[in-house]
């Protein structure tokens, strides 16, 4: 029995080779229309649309690379001539370091190098301009900057006031090691004496070498808008004479001020004590004048020859007794202390008031029980 549906089947694959073929046709028409011609291919529009050539662009990289080379070539130039110029400058410096340093305030490098022309004249002017020579006119007594007091081991700062104790520790690292540095400078100084060393107090010096273990003591404080200056004191062990080395710093390298020779074995301290009552605690007193390291402030052999005791028939008054103190004296110069019969000093410390005071001067020192 024939089958109907054969006859539909073949119309149906006829046509769709038909579609096929036409999708072909005009598949192969829109290549033929859109193709460009075989020249083109080789063609890229210009900057301003138009159409260049191979040629075209290969000089434009050319040119491009003849630019870089120039600049590499000018950049060159300019290097050697800045080498030129350092070198120039190098030698200029060479020429000023190897002239003799002039008198007065001195730079300390490792070699002593000075600084060349404005900066040297800059550094100079800073310490003209701080308190290192001279005082200066205060508005009030709260613009005064006080000093600190260092040791090789404690920094002894005044920044809190009374209001806790002023021994700083541990020391900070960087404090620490700008105190050394300035420690090793003075001792290069003392060490490697000038010739003007000495002129100012008419001291000839004698060249001794010096370490860090004969450092007594320093003092140091910082004026924003200037720089920092050290006070610096060494001395041999049992020796009245001290090495006294003032230092600045201007924001800069050390500068050294003077250096001078401080004898303290004439300089006669007379201790006035206001006293009412109170004969155990003066009996203390008189005893501690043995200080703790041994060191004999007041030998017992001199049984207190050089004293002086003034009654006084009035109300007790610790101001009033300071005063007739002072004035029961008919002697010559002399470096007045003023304590109170509860107050521990040591030897150390009568060396300091030496050291740090001047006629006609007062001198406020902080002690600490």
């Amino acid at each position: 029995m024939p089958r109907r549906g054969l006859p539909f089947q073949g119309r149906v694959r006829w046509l769709l080779l038909g579609l096929f073929l036409l999708l072909v046709l005009l598949l192969f028409a829109y290549m033929l229309e859109c193709t460009p011609p075989a020249d083109v291919s080789l063609v890229l529009p210009g900057p301003d649309g138009g159409n260049y050539g191979k040629e075209y662009y290969q000089a434009l990289l050319q040119e491009q690379e003849e630019r870089h080379l120039n600049r590499a070539s000018s950049l060159k130039r300019q290097i050697a001539q800045l080498k030129q110029e350092l070198q120039e400058m190098s030698e200029k410096l060479k020429l000023l370091q190897d002239k003799k340093e002039p008198p007065g305030v001195q730079g300390l490098g490792e070699n002593k190098d000075q600084e060349p022309g404005d900066l040297l004249e800059y550094l100079h002017s800073q310490i003209d301009k701080a308190e290192v020579n001279m005082g200066a006119r205060l508005p009030s007594e709260y613009a005064l900057v006080p000093f600190e007091s260092f040791s090789s081991s404690k920094v002894y700062q005044l920044e809190m006031g009374l209001t806790r104790h002023p021994e700083e520790k541990p020391v900070r690292k960087d404090r620490r090691d700008e105190l050394v540095e300035v420690i090793e400078a003075a001792l290069d100084i003392i060490n490697n004496p000038d010739e003007e060393d000495g002129v100012e107090d008419d001291t000839p010096m004698q060249r001794q070498t010096y370490t860090d273990a004969q450092f007594i003591e320093g003092l140091y404080r910082t004026e924003r808008d200037k720089g920092t200056l050290y006070e610096l004191f060494f001395a041999k062990e049992d020796s009245s004479s001290f090495r006294h080395v003032t230092l600045f710093r201007p924001f800069g390298p050390i500068m050294k001020v003077r250096s001078t020779s401080v004898e303290t074995s004439g300089i006669i301290i007379n201790i006035i004590v206001p006293l009412a009552g109170r004969v155990d605690t003066f009996s203390q007193f008189l005893h501690n004048f043995r200080s703790p390291g041994g060191h004999v402030i007041f030998r017992e052999n001199e049984r207190f020859s050089n004293y002086t005791l003034i009654p006084v028939e009035e109300e007790f008054s610790r101001g009033r007794g300071l005063d007739v103190g002072a004035h029961a004296w008919k002697g010559g110069d002399v470096l007045m202390f003023f304590c109170d019969v509860d107050i521990h000093f040591t030897l150390d410390f009568l060396n300091s008031c030496r050291l740090h005071t001047a006629p006609s001067r007062l001198d406020c020192s902080l002690l600490w029980c």
